[in-house]
């Protein structure tokens, strides 16, 4: 894997890693508190009786309102400005008419285009009291992600980032989903490197300054396995096992990591009622 300048590569994915410079980061600074500022504009949607395909209106409009695009319209024929994944669905869910019940956990992920950036953030929502099962695998996947951003600066590796992920998952008898991966962002809704949530210390693509990319492990309460269904798009845990999902937009800086999209109001998990 190569590096490159950010200002004099194509505009498009070319298998080399893009560097980018001040301006970008001050670009997806934006771009990322718009995103962080739609999931907590969600908080108070997500409850019984509401369906997903409104919490999609509702980031629609929000999307809308701040000149901004819905960066998964119309992205390979998909039709949604979110995606909305709930209980086993372990991401790529499509909104709908089904309405959320109570004990339902749901991940709702959003990228937003603002300028030409891409912010990319998911969080996980509960509906109503949840079983305490459900509580802890969201506590879980949360702090594997913190813990995967934690390792990041310049001469760390990929594989540093995966193995703190899946060495904390798996002592806490969960598993990570190798299917579904991170991904460099920016000018573009996917780049390169891929980031996978699984790996070993010292393996992988060594990280520099001035890369972007997105830690969003996918973490299951059996399993690792997935299923895509027909729509192409709907990834399930083949065992039904609930699934959880947390994702922030990185930057790597010249001694460590930026987070792109942390909530302004400190509500990054819930239970957010307790937290805001």
């Amino acid at each position: 894997m190569t590096y490159v300048d950010a200002k004099t590569a194509p505009p498009r994915k070319t298998g080399q890693i893009k560097l980018h410079g001040p301006e970008a980061f001050a670009g997806m600074r934006r771009a990322g508190q718009l995103v962080a500022n739609c999931l907590d504009m969600l908080i108070g949607e997500v409850r019984p009786g509401v369906a997903t395909e409104e919490i999609d209106r509702l980031v629609m409009d929000y999307a809308f309102d701040h000149d901004a695009l819905p960066a998964t319209l119309m992205y390979r024929g998909y039709k949604k400005a979110t995606c909305t994944s709930v209980n086993h669905v372990v991401c790529h869910g499509i909104p709908g008419e089904k309405p959320l019940k109570e004990g339902d956990i749901v991940n709702i992920d959003v990228t937003l285009i603002l300028d030409g950036w891409h912010g990319d953030s998911s969080r996980m929502y509960t509906v109503g009291p949840i079983p305490r099962r459900a509580e802890r695998l969201i506590d879980v996947t949360y702090e594997a992600m913190m813990r995967g951003i934690a390792v990041i600066k310049p001469g760390a590796t990929t594989g540093d980032i995966g193995a703190a992920i899946q060495t904390y998952v798996e002592a806490q008898h969960m598993s990570v989903v190798r299917d579904f991966c991170g991904h460099g962002l920016g000018r573009l809704f996917h780049d390169e490197p891929n980031i996978v949530h699984v790996g070993r210390p010292g393996e992988g693509i060594v990280l520099r300054p001035g890369m972007f990319f997105t830690v969003e492990p996918m973490i299951n309460l059996g399993r690792p396995h997935v299923k895509v269904l027909s729509d192409g798009w709907t990834a399930v845990t083949r065992d039904r096992s609930l699934s959880a999902q947390f994702e922030h937009s990185i930057g790597v800086t010249q001694n460590g990591v930026e987070i792109f999209t942390p909530s302004p109001k400190g509500l990054d998990k819930p239970p957010y009622a307790a937290r805001g």
